[in-house]
């Protein structure tokens, strides 16, 4: 049974070895230099278009800013964290392909594309935190001047 068992064996191993094989070569097989560069040039150019999207905004929430007080106030810090938010996501995705063109085989790209994951996932739990604290802060502020402002009203009519 043991020898008719290793006979089996070798017959499987004898027909997927042209797979096997395959997929050796597919791992070390070489991204060439350049597909690296057109990715790398298309990823700057992004890159650059971001930024300038990003100051365009930046400049349309100061504005707003010095229209208003008080609450938009408020309204435009929240904006311009989410603007920054979103341009720190692009520019990273945008490194991130930039590091990926670089890779020279598929299991480099792998490794890449799992520290992106992990950093980005890293930056969405710091940021989740930074939100709820912020928000605690304003609901915190929010009810104490509602009851001041109620205390003034209620001062006055009793």
């Amino acid at each position: 049974m043991t020898t008719e068992t290793n006979s089996v064996f070798d017959s499987v191993k004898q027909a997927f070895a042209p797979v096997t094989e395959a997929f050796n070569k597919l791992q070390n097989l070489e991204v060439p230099e350049a597909a690296r560069e057109f990715v790398k040039k298309q990823a700057e150019t992004a890159k650059v278009r971001a930024a300038d999207l990003h100051a365009g905004s930046e400049k349309v929430t100061a504005v707003i800013e010095t229209a208003v007080s008080g609450s938009v106030s408020e309204a435009a810090k929240i904006s311009r964290n989410i603007q920054e938010a979103i341009y720190q996501d692009a520019e990273a995705f945008f490194n991130g392909i930039d590091k990926l063109a670089s890779a020279k085989s598929l299991n480099e790209a792998v490794q890449i594309q799992s520290d992106l994951v992990r950093a980005r996932g890293e930056v969405f739990v710091s940021r989740a935190k930074a939100t709820t604290e912020y928000l605690g802060k304003l609901v915190t502020e929010g009810a104490k001047s509602a009851q001041d402002n109620f205390g003034k009203v209620y001062g006055k009519t009793a």
